[in-house]
């Protein structure tokens, strides 16, 4: 019984390390921020960004999809969302514009072959 508990919970822990993406972590000397870089399992950068020492979401991050297209550029001061984010949906583009961790303004666009169209919420 207790080698089946065993094998049960070397294959869970096994299981969750694969299910994390890969990163890398730099202390950037000059800014006293850590630098990091995640990857999607086929090794293109997922996302990139920086942590503060007590591991607060710093600056501008941004986030990309499979094929290495940008996908999110966001903007954090020690933790809280700020400034302008934008989100692209495959012909949408939207702008989350974000004061103190509060959504300020939201700006959309919608993109066809020949022109684009501004909608505001």
């Amino acid at each position: 019984m207790n080698k089946k508990v065993l094998l049960l919970f070397a294959l869970f822990i096994s299981m969750v390390s694969f299910a994390q993406q890969e990163r890398k972590l730099e202390l950037n000397k000059d800014t006293n921020l850590i630098d990091v870089t995640y990857y999607h399992d086929n090794g293109v950068v997922s996302q990139t960004g920086f942590y503060t020492l007590d591991g607060k979401l710093q600056g501008e991050w941004l986030s990309f999809d499979t094929e290495g297209k940008k996908s999110i550029s966001a903007n954090y001061d020690n933790g809280k969302k700020v400034g302008k984010w934008f989100y692209w949906i495959d012909k949408t583009l939207k702008e989350i514009d974000y004061t103190n961790n509060a959504i300020v303004s939201i700006i959309e666009w919608q993109k066809d072959d020949e022109s684009s169209i501004a909608i505001r919420n």
